[in-house]
């Protein structure tokens, strides 16, 4: 039996990973998150309540489940509100990471990070696991930050990027652009949607099975874990209208900036994901299996 503990299981990936780990009858769960569990499923894993910018709490956790492998997706993800709440966005996405890098450090885990495409300018996309980072956002430094805590320390470890990732929540807490799209089409909204950026938009399940498949080797490095195309949201828009047959003249073209933001993104990243298929056997879906996915959850919700 491999232990395996995940951080921020309440969070997208982290419902995604319950879900997919308890059906492997080798790996011991134990899921963690601040508070009390809000996932739909009580059954196949334990669930302790660990705050990860409560370095005690870490530490204590750590030390008594033990686990073999620690899979860490609890981090701040709003790239807007990490450039305004940056003391708490430093706390989260990187005192965190030195918390579980010590915690795992002292039991002997392997330790897989989630970091996201905006370590990277997005001046040269896509990229793949050796392209330097850069980030333009405090969100982006402070997950740069985070990579460097993992690679500089001595412990076993692995880093899997990703991009863009969407699905659908159990509670269906969150919004995503197939979400945003249908629903805006369906109400016979006009939307306008940028042109001018490029990103690998990711599927949680695929994301699940790509930290799965790192967890399960304990294959060490950094992996680039995404879809397999590179779109704008504009053709993600499209995609998404002629899946559920709507009317595309609702979407207009725009640019970044047309659009006021407070944090700078990228404008062109995307991941080349050879490294992953060779040595993981990941193998993600495409953009329109995804929305396949998604539609068939909408069914059942």
């Amino acid at each position: 039996m491999k232990k395996i503990l995940i951080t921020g299981a309440n969070g997208l990936l982290g419902q995604k990973l319950v879900g997919l780990l308890t059906q492997q009858p080798e790996v011991d769960l134990i899921a963690t998150a601040r508070g009390a569990n809000r996932l739909p499923q009580d059954e196949g894993y334990l669930y302790r309540p660990m705050d990860i910018t409560d370095h005690q709490a870490v530490m204590e956790v750590i030390r008594e489940t033990k686990p073999d492998v620690v899979i860490h997706t609890a981090a701040m993800t709003d790239v807007d509100k990490c450039e305004q709440q940056k003391d708490d966005c430093w706390a989260q996405n990187v005192k965190a990471v030195e918390s579980l890098v010590e915690a795992c450090t002292e039991v002997g885990a392997f330790l897989l990070h989630v970091s996201t495409d905006f370590i990277f300018d997005g001046a040269a996309g896509p990229y793949d696991e050796t392209a330097e980072g850069n980030p333009i956002s405090f969100y982006g430094w402070s997950k740069y930050a985070a990579e460097k805590v993992v690679t500089n320390s001595t412990l076993r470890w692995a880093i899997a990027r990703t991009v863009l990732v969407y699905g659908i929540a159990h509670d269906m807490s969150r919004s995503n652009i197939i979400l945003w799209v249908k629903k805006s089409l369906e109400d016979g909204k006009n939307i306008k949607v940028v042109t001018d950026q490029w990103r690998s938009p990711t599927l949680a399940e695929d994301l699940a099975m790509g930290c799965y498949l790192i967890a399960d080797q304990e294959a060490e490095g950094v992996f680039n874990i995404s879809g397999k195309e590179v779109l704008t949201p504009y053709d993600m828009a499209i995609k998404t209208a002629d899946y559920f047959n709507l009317d595309k003249s609702l979407i207009a073209q725009a640019d970044a900036s047309t659009f006021t933001q407070v944090a700078r993104r990228p404008p062109r990243t995307g991941f080349i994901l050879d490294k992953a298929r060779t040595v993981l056997g990941y193998n993600p879906l495409s953009f329109e299996e995804g929305i396949a996915v998604l539609a068939g959850q909408l069914t059942k919700a």
